[in-house]
């Protein structure tokens, strides 16, 4: 439990009163922490309130990938979440099994641990994958933003709000004394999850279905370490006909604390009545599926939630946006949900800031539509495709041609016959876990996003063609819509990423030595327009140098080029050779960056 800081602690508000701020966040988990962290990292006021009592009481969320990691690395907490988290090392043999003490029928190397693939992970970023559980992650958001300024109100629930040209005024309710009081704000971020009330109130467009399938949670504490430290992974998959509550499948038991903290997952018929699962029941279905039947077993909690299909097409309607799961809700498949709110929220805290100091234009706020909701799209579309993908597996087994336990086990038993039936059963596995790799090692998925909106703008170029697939590989480009490439630079003392040198907090241009003349009139620009603008000079002698020579090989500029880089770390805009009058260009390209060109609010 984080200190209760100035910004942290509860402070009654009397029935009726108005409070004032730049922004109000409804929710505290990895969107509206986020959303909250980022705005007091840039200095804006803002409150950030949930009904709950405190953070997440569930693990939920957990695979926190590159991108994510990139932004706790920029926000100045990656060292705090590191300390909290499975390491990377340690969350990547996926396992395949009948039970965790009972026969492996696979495991597959995932989140880039496979020899052939950590090159790529390594090479695209400065952090790798960690596995960290929302009841850890939430409160390192939460206590570092309080700590920068964000006034934190739990047991504060949103009720309604309405809006005009001037703000937002939202009405809350206090939910120990039952008070319901105003917070005024400029805008306001709906961060309240997959059943969202903000969502609901300014009746954002969505596509898709909720609640198509049930799952089952159960927490509980219990050592073994024997069966799972020789194999360490987040996921072992149990394929255990006959033991499940409902039905038929394969039940998850889940790495949550190396390695006596666990949680399982467990399919139901969500038709029917929700399944009464009591502490008797519990342990009965832990020591099942861990093949353990006096196993000592401590439970911790239980809990139904539905699985869903459904995304925003536009996140936002006039001083009013939505993030994280508010707009798109998904099975936990390829660890995509919290990764993604946090990137929400980081594109959209420093466009409120922009406006909101009168460095940027209104219209600015509409590209965070125009390029999260793709984004929104494509993972919710992903994420259950490869939850479906599982049937190829069941279909392999023979799963799906049984009708008794009896028959099912003997599917199971018969991929190890000397037969015809058998051989082939082996060979279709071998590509059945080879399909697995696009829910487990999507590394293009996780790291390829590419904007295409009014906050880009283009130089005539096109988005490179993928050289390999592009949901498994991530290629770097600095084409404007992509995202800054890592390589590593630095000088004999220090080694730094090149995302380093473009801060959250300001814009950043990134030119060689033959492009000095950059620096100039990035000087005059920032300060005509009234923007942090820092130009770095990359080369020899400069205070960062190509030490491996990689930044001359992925920059696709000339040296004299250069590439404008937004606060999130998106390529802005970029001129591949030093033009005439460069002064010219770089107020030009911000200028419609920043949708300066219309009225100022």
């Amino acid at each position: 439990m984080p200190d209760f800081e100035d910004g942290l602690a509860e402070t009654e508000v009397p029935a009726g009163t108005t409070v004032e701020t730049d922004v109000l966040i409804v929710g505290s988990g990895p969107a509206g922490g986020a959303a909250a962290l980022c705005l007091a990292t840039l200095g804006i006021p803002n409150i950030v309130i949930t009904k709950y009592r405190w953070t997440a009481n569930t693990p939920r969320a957990h695979i926190t990938n590159q991108r994510a990691m990139e932004i706790f690395r920029d926000l100045g907490i990656e060292e705090q979440v590191l300390a909290d988290a499975t390491p990377h090392e340690l969350v990547g043999d996926t396992v395949f099994c009948t039970s965790i003490a009972g026969e492996e029928i696979g495991r597959i190397r995932t989140w880039g641990t496979h020899p052939a693939r950590e090159a790529d992970y390594q090479l695209a970023s400065p952090c790798l994958i960690c596995d960290i559980p929302q009841t850890y992650l939430e409160p390192i958001l939460v206590k570092n933003a309080a700590a920068r300024g964000t006034q934190a109100r739990f047991s504060t629930e949103y009720v309604s709000h309405t809006q005009d040209e001037d703000g937002v005024h939202t009405t809350v309710r206090d939910r120990l004394t039952g008070a319901v009081y105003t917070i005024g704000a400029r805008y306001l971020i709906g961060a309240d999850g997959a059943r969202s009330l903000v969502a609901e109130h300014i009746g954002l467009p969505m596509e898709g279905a909720m609640d198509i399938a049930g799952s089952m949670n159960i927490t509980f504490k219990a050592d073994i370490s024997r069966y799972v430290a020789t194999r360490p992974s987040v996921l072992y998959w149990v394929i255990q006909p006959g033991s499940n509550v409902g039905g038929i499948g394969a039940g998850l038991v889940r790495m949550v604390r190396t390695w006596n903290e666990w949680l399982i997952v467990w399919g139901y018929d969500i038709s029917q009545p929700p399944p009464v699962v009591d502490t008797e029941k519990a342990v009965q279905i832990v020591r099942s599926l861990l093949g353990m039947p006096d196993l000592e077993v401590e439970i911790t909690g239980t809990s139904l939630w539905g699985n869903n299909e459904m995304y925003a097409t536009h996140l936002q309607k006039q001083r009013v946006f939505c993030a994280g799961d508010a707009v798109h809700r998904h099975p936990p498949s390829n660890g995509l949900g919290s990764n993604t709110s946090i990137q929400d929220s980081y594109n959209l805290a420093w466009k409120l800031a922009a406006v909101i100091r009168g460095q940027a234009g209104p219209d600015l706020l509409d590209t965070y539509s125009a390029e999260r909701a793709p984004v929104a799209k494509q993972i919710v579309t992903r994420a259950n495709q490869s939850s479906r993908e599982f049937v190829q597996f069941f279909e392999v087994l023979g799963l799906t041609e049984a009708e008794t336990e009896a028959q099912m086990r003997q599917q199971i038993e018969e991929r190890k016959a000397n037969t015809p039936r058998g051989k082939a059963k082996r060979q279709a596995l071998v590509k059945a876990m080879e399909l697995k790799n696009y829910e487990f090692n999507a590394h293009g998925v996780e790291l390829g996003q590419f904007y295409e909106s009014a906050g880009i703008v283009r130089d005539g170029s096109e988005r490179p063609q993928p050289e390999r697939d592009p949901e498994l590989y991530y290629q770097a480009s600095t084409v404007p819509g992509s995202h800054l490439p890592h390589v590593w630079v630095g000088d004999a003392a220090r080694k730094l990423s090149t995302l380093d040198l473009a801060p959250y907090t300001r814009f950043t241009l990134i030119t060689g030595i033959a492009g000095e003349a950059w620096a100039d009139a990035a000087a005059k620009v920032g300060a005509d327009l009234g923007i942090p603008l820092e130009t770095v000079i990359i080369g020899p002698g400069r205070e960062v140098t190509d030490i491996y020579y990689d930044w001359a090989r992925i920059r696709e500029v000339e040296e004299e080029g250069v590439l404008l880089i937004r606060p999130d770390k998106f390529i802005g805009w970029r001129s591949v050779t030093l033009p005439d009058d460069p002064e010219r260009q770089l107020r030009s390209a911000l200028e419609s960056l920043l949708s300066l060109s219309r009225d100022l609010p």
